[in-house]
């Protein structure tokens, strides 16, 4: 039976590795994920549609009734949705943010004794 060739193994060494123990409600929060990304693009989305159409009733004459209400709801309810979606990506964005500063702050600065 022939000699296998094993791979050759390079290994880069960590000069610390710092371990942090989160509670099982972090965990949960940490595993939902980042929802704040899509409330952030959705909200630039809308708003920008809003901004946009905003830009066309502004500058154009439109003749239609209806074509000019259909332009004034979409800029009403983009503007409304865009604003809720930013503030929701906001409140969400904070949350996340906080929970990583409380699980870091549970080390202790170098050099102090850990108590048991």
């Amino acid at each position: 039976m022939p000699e296998e060739r094993l791979p050759a193994i390079r290994r880069a060494r960590l000069g610390t590795l710092t371990i942090y123990e989160i509670s099982e409600p972090e965990l949960e929060i940490i595993e939902r994920g980042s929802p704040e990304s899509i409330f952030l693009n959705f909200a630039i989305f809308l708003l920008s549609a809003a901004i946009a159409f905003s830009v066309a009733l502004a500058t154009t004459s439109i003749c239609s009734n209806r074509t000019f209400l259909v332009f004034v709801v979409i800029t009403v309810i983009g503007y409304l949705a865009g604003l809720l979606l930013l503030i929701m990506w906001w409140l969400s964005h904070r949350s996340t943010t906080s929970i990583t500063k409380t699980i870091r702050r549970r080390l202790p600065p170098e050099g102090e004794q850990i108590q048991e």
